[in-house]
């Protein structure tokens, strides 16, 4: 609940807003930017943003979900909408900013603002765990740093509040002034200034100006001079500063002087104030380090002892930001949401959790939530209603205060006091055929829950970063203009990441079609609760009556296969939606110029065929070499479309585009594109991908680490020889896992500890080894195959291939673990 009481009326006041009111005493408690995730919605005011998609089109289905305030640019005809209150502003991204700005003004309390490339929202929450015992603390929720989610982290300041922690990030200059002024913070921290978002700058010196500008009126602030080369410390923003660095050549009140890694966690030595002071940080990577670093700095900064904050540092646990979607028992799927429940994140778990179609029902674990700043009666009222709202099926609660208010929640339900008495009675209790979300506490452990129902994970694992994908879908949207419809190819397991956990995103997300290789990954789409319409680009004879019951459009190429089509389908089928393939020079598939009188005589007059959309393939449109001949095959596109078009009568949907020519060829974009490799990270159009995230990584472990003599050989055909004898280190990947014998004897290279290792001798069918010598490595350590600075380019580039190669090639005995934030 906000700090003080808004009714929308008061609402449109603050913005200055044109305002049809139905009811202008509502009070508004929350505010949405998707109309599928309101928590209360009568009290929710719906922001009708223009982005990639326009807000305005959703306000009718939100309206029939129960939502009745809207936030609105366009004239919207409020008579169709009885009961409903609208707020008319020039700019509603500008009004949700101005109204958390407003809401910041009413209060006192003290605010930590954290920004840089890097690391922002693993310190906000270890600076959580550190000050929880000694302030009421308002955070964003998850990663939520950008213009719309700064606004909704700050609106959830409120009178039991004394202390927030934000974080902001920022793509490109000109953004930050408006965070500064909606955080406001006292505090500020810098984490770090490296090259992520760095497409928006002009270079990093650019970047640290801007983000420089959150601290302009901050009390404090820390940082590192190893990130501010090039301003004075006097230039710097802050009434008073605090430095910390680990290198000798740059005094810092907190000089890092000694860091020893002992057995998982990091010993560190310092000096402060002319005194030698040491911390534990109990973590061993590197990014980990550095983050502890910066909060240990911020406790001495905010008056804590060395004592005392070497005490509560050492007490530092992980932090998952991000929900896993696994392979469970009995045919389920499992959410892994075991680190955390709060209201808001709840929120989100089950909007994640409703994107998922592949099973029908749809169960909740949850535990007892603390510190929500309401009474227990309230806030489990709320979340019964939050349950009814998105349609669960099942609620396991686990906890006393939860079990207390059971007759509130109006579905299958059962209560645990503890997380040991539904392990104990787990044997009883039957999963199957059900997507599970696992949402807990830290305190209840719920990660044996997790671990309990998923399926045992092979050390080698695919790491697939939804959110990630979804960057790169948005990245294309942006490029399009308005109206231009988006084709998601999920061909080949969606390129190796996976089935129905990339659909159900796109879906969710609204692209327009999905596209497939045979009709049998179409049907398994199907099955798994996908609705979106699908083009099949293979179709094959045998497959025709599955294609028919499944509603899986065809791409049609050849006379023989339209007549093949045609003789199959039912007499009494009409408007069956096909594709038409035309081949303007990739002489792969479709009809040529010669061709269409055949394939306009035979479409004419038949009523049984719908003609959805007619494309061709562009063989380079990634290479400028080729434009001559790129544009060559536009021009016949648009010749033999036309003769198509004028021979039916209507206008199909035309497309042109794949990744690469989205980005250089915005002339061509017509009705649609279609965006496939993209969408994974890699575009040859783009000069390092520039402007796309990394979304795969692929990890493995160490199984055994052997100290080699002078001369002595590793793997099959003794190919590895070692003449000065030294350290290998086998790991549990191999040629049957898609790391090909290509990457064997020096070739390819994984990271272990942050350093780069060659492989040693020939790939196995399922490990490998790696030269370890002068590294400290042990067993079960983790090892890197690829991920965002050792990226599958990288890997392509060393055996002379394409990064489709190398994602396709990843076997289907890798588990894949879906994250999401």
């Amino acid at each position: 609940m906000s700090q003080e009481q808004y009714p929308i009326a008061h609402i449109a006041q603050i913005l200055g807003a044109k305002a049809q009111l139905s009811s202008p005493t509502t009070i508004i408690t929350q505010l949405l930017t998707d109309s599928r995730t309101p928590i209360d919605p009568e009290a929710s005011l719906f922001f009708a943003l223009k982005a990639q998609r326009d807000g305005h089109q959703f306000i009718a289905s939100a309206y029939q979900h129960g939502l009745r305030n809207f936030m609105v640019s366009d004239v919207v005809d409020a008579s169709a909408y009885p009961d409903a209150n609208f707020l008319q502003v020039d700019d509603v991204l500008k009004a949700l900013q101005q109204l958390a700005m407003a809401h910041r003004k009413t209060s006192q309390l003290k605010v930590i603002g954290i920004t840089g490339s890097n690391g922002k929202t693993i310190i906000k929450e270890w600076l959580y765990q550190l000050l929880a015992p000694d302030f009421n603390i308002v955070r964003s929720p998850k990663s939520f740093n950008s213009q719309i989610g700064v606004p909704l982290s700050v609106w959830q300041i409120n009178a039991s509040h004394d202390l927030g922690i934000f974080e902001a990030g920022i793509s490109r200059k000109g953004e930050m002034e408006v965070l500064a002024e909606i955080i406001a913070p006292t505090i500020g921290i810098l984490t770090n200034i490296g090259e992520a978002h760095a497409e928006g700058f002009e270079n990093n010196k650019e970047k640290l100006n801007e983000k420089l500008k959150l601290f302009k009126d901050v009390e404090l602030l820390v940082y590192s001079p190893t990130y501010t080369a090039g301003i004075k410390e006097a230039d710097l923003p802050g009434k008073a500063k605090f430095s910390w660095s680990t290198s000798a050549s740059q005094p810092a009140d907190l000089q890092i002087s000694f860091i020893e890694p002992i057995e998982g966690r990091n010993y560190i030595r310092a000096i402060y104030q002319h005194k030698e002071i040491e911390c534990l940080i109990p973590f061993s990577d590197k990014a980990s380090v550095e983050n502890g670093i910066i909060c240990w700095a911020t406790l001495l900064a905010l008056g804590y002892t060395p004592q005392e904050a070497d005490l509560r540092l050492e007490k530092l646990t992980s932090v998952s930001m991000r929900l896993a979607l696994i392979n469970g028992i009995e045919n389920c799927s499992v959410i892994d949401d075991s680190y955390s429940a709060d209201i808001s994140s709840l929120a989100i778990a089950l909007d994640f959790l409703n994107q998922q179609n592949q099973h029908p029902k749809k169960t909740l674990i949850l535990s007892d939530i603390y510190e929500s700043g309401k009474t227990n009666e309230v806030l489990y009222a709320e979340i019964a209603a939050l349950l009814a709202q998105k349609n669960l099926n099942r609620l396991i609660g686990i906890g006393p205060h939860i079990s207390a208010f059971a007759d509130l929640f109006k579905l299958e339900a059962s209560f645990y006091e503890s997380t040991q008495d539904f392990i104990a009675q787990l044997p009883a209790i039957h999963f199957a055929n059900e997507t599970i979300l696992v949402k807990g506490a830290r305190k209840f452990g719920f990660e044996r829950i997790s671990k309990l129902l998923t399926q045992k994970i092979h050390d080698t694992v695919l790491e697939i970063n939804l959110n990630a994908m979804l960057g790169n879908l948005q990245f294309y949207r942006s490029k399009l203009k308005p109206g231009v419809k988006t084709m998601a190819m999920v061909k080949a397991f969606s390129y190796g990441s996976g089935s129905f956990e990339i659909a159900n995103l796109l879906q969710y997300h609204k692209v327009d079609y999905l596209a497939v290789a045979y009709a049998d990954e179409g049907i398994a789409l199907r099955k798994a609760g996908i609705s979106l319409p699908i083009m099949v680009m293979s179709p094959e004879p045998s497959a025709f009556e599955a294609m028919l019951s499944y509603q899986l459009e065809p791409e049609i190429y050849s006379a023989a296969i339209l007549k093949s089509f045609m003789h199959f389908l039912p007499a009494a089928v009409t408007d069956f939606p096909i594709h038409i393939k035309l081949d303007t020079g990739m002489h792969r598939l479709g009809f040529e110029a010669h061709e269409m009188p055949e394939l306009i005589a035979l479409l004419k007059d038949s009523a049984q065929l719908k003609i959805v959309s007619a494309f061709t393939h562009l063989v380079a449109t990634d290479d400028a070499q080729h434009d001559g001949f790129t544009e060559q095959q536009l021009a016949s596109y648009a010749s033999l479309y036309e003769e198509l078009a004028q021979g039916i009568g209507y206008r199909p949907i035309r497309h042109a585009l794949n990744t690469s020519g989205i980005t250089r060829w915005p002339t061509a974009h017509f009705d649609m594109v279609r965006v496939g490799i993209g969408l994974y990270g890699f575009d040859g159009a783009l000069k390092d991908n520039r402007g796309l995230q990394t979304v795969a990584v692929l990890k493995t472990t160490v199984t055994q680490v052997k100290e080699l003599k002078p001369g002595e050989t590793v793997g099959y055909s003794r190919r590895g020889l070692m003449p000065n004898g030294g350290k290998i280190a086998t790991v549990k990947i191999g040629y049957a896992d898609g790391y090909t014998r290509d990457f064997g004897n020096g070739v390819g290279q994984m990271l272990i500890h942050g350093k780069l290792v060659p492989t040693i001798g020939s790939i196995c069918m399922d490990m490998c080894m790696l030269d370890v010598t002068g590294l400290e490595v042990n067993t079960g350590d983790e090892v890197i195959v690829f991920n965002e600075t050792h990226d599958i380019a990288t890997l392509a580039n060393q055996i002379g291939t394409i990064p489709y190669e190398i994602l396709t090639n990843i076997s289907q005995r890798v588990k894949r673990v879906y994250f999401y934030e």
